[in-house]
């Protein structure tokens, strides 16, 4: 079977797309339901269940991946999860054709979003989600709610076409993206290994196309100190005191990883790649006391090319050289969360040439590369199964902040360049 994308008949390139045109307020709609669950982690059980629905209405049979952590712990991809999986499970959905002509297709997105922060700053609820010029504003609304919507309306519109794939395609709503990856890592691991990948994941602002993402490191620091009454404060350890100058530290380390000899190539354009990010932290007891314990959780960047378990290493070795100088405090490193290498997605690559050619038959634009400073779940696939793998999806503003949207003309472009990459790259069959 050639790797070359596939030709789209006319008639069926237009009946597809005018399919989906005629979708556009059901999604629209089936967004805004999606955006009012608070899916934030460890409270993703209705919209899980909404997924359930989503995937029935479709014509297909939705199960659930149970994530067996003692299974799959160990397994090269896997991070230490945060929190227990029970009740959380993934849902799937697979079409299978009568007669398999084409090459088979994973359609993957997140459920999970990231705290709302500061309610109060935001126009409108975050969770009650509202139009304004053209966006749809909530949390989740771009990252990536509006990605699943746009996969799932592409299917939808091949089969209000008369169509369906001639080939299996699967599709996943999963967990923990935005903390750890093992939902999709556990899909990945449960499932027969597709073709390809495609992850609608949010564009950057203008339409892009993922050819490289960096990888990331979660590292908890916790300090212990020796509380004393603070009229005796120089007889005591302060943790919160100690647990500054070690995050210090670590924008020295940060300038360190960020020189050019250690970029990798898809970054050597970049100027800061890697970033620390101090995310979280506490510590003391009491505003008349010194302080007994302080604990950071931060985000450290991993550049293609060097392996997460390696930057773990050099966290730990910070950490406890910046120990020898903190006078009698007790310093320790746990890793929770994210422990995912960087990877690069060749632009060249049959899938990616595939999603390029339905983008600019819908919008008549060249998608630009984009070298992404987060990561996705896209890695997986690409790392650890060998499976070609790209991200594509609407456009975002303020993702992870405050007042989070998608375009919704972008979505509406994204779900006819799904729908035609469908088309072409598993075939089609009358239902």
């Amino acid at each position: 079977m050639s790797d070359a994308p596939s030709p789209i008949d006319a008639g069926v390139r237009r009946a597809v797309l005018e399919a989906a045109t005629s979708l556009q307020s059901e999604a629209v709609e089936m967004l805004a339901g999606l955006v009012r669950h608070r899916s934030l982690l460890g409270h993703e059980h209705s919209c899980l269940t909404a997924m359930e629905d989503i995937f029935h209405d479709l014509g297909l049979a939705p199960s659930r991946v149970v994530i067996d952590a003692k299974a799959l712990e160990g397994r090269p991809g896997w991070s230490p999860p945060l929190i227990a999986y029970a009740g959380r499970d993934p849902v799937v959905a697979v079409h299978r054709p009568r007669q398999t002509k084409g090459r088979s297709l994973m359609l993957q997105g997140h459920v999970d979003v990231v705290p709302e922060g500061a309610e109060d700053l935001w126009t409108t609820p975050p969770y009650e989600p509202a139009i304004r010029d053209g966006r749809m504003f909530g949390r989740g609304a771009a990252d990536m709610k509006a990605g699943i919507v746009a996969y799932v309306t592409a299917f939808r519109a091949l089969r209000l076409a008369g169509l369906q794939p001639a080939a299996e395609v699967q599709m996943a709503a999963v967990i923990e993206e935005e903390c750890t990856g093992n939902g999709a890592f556990a899909v990945m691991h449960a499932l027969p290994k597709p073709d390809a990948c495609l992850i609608p994941e949010p564009g950057p602002g203008y339409p892009a196309l993922y050819v490289a993402e960096v990888g990331v490191v979660w590292a908890w620091v916790i300090v212990t100190g020796r509380p004393v009454h603070v009229r005796e404060m120089h007889s005591g350890v302060n943790a919160i005191e100690a647990a500054a100058v070690i995050a210090a530290r670590f924008k020295d380390y940060e300038t360190e990883m960020n020189r050019g000899e250690r970029r990798h190539p898809s970054f050597a354009a970049d100027n800061h790649p890697i970033n620390v990010n101090l995310g979280t932290f506490e510590g003391g007891e009491w505003n008349s006391s010194v302080a007994t314990r302080a604990k950071i959780g931060m985000r450290v960047g991993v550049m293609p090319g060097h392996s997460c378990h390696e930057v773990a290493r050099e966290i730990e070795a910070l950490v406890a050289e910046s120990a020898h100088d903190l006078r009698g405090a007790h310093v320790r490193v746990e890793f929770k969360g994210f422990m995912a290498d960087g990877c690069t997605f060749p632009a060249d690559q049959p899938i990616s040439r595939a999603v390029s050619a339905a983008h600019e038959l819908v919008t008549g634009e060249a998608l630009r590369p984009y070298n992404a400073l987060g990561l996705t779940d896209a890695r997986h696939y690409r790392l650890y199964q060998g499976t070609q793998a790209t991200c594509y999806g609407p456009d975002s503003e303020n993702i992870h902040g405050i007042d989070e949207s998608v375009g919704l003309a972008s979505l509406h472009d994204v779900t006819q360049a799904i729908a035609l990459v469908i088309a072409g790259w598993c075939g089609v069959e009358a239902i």
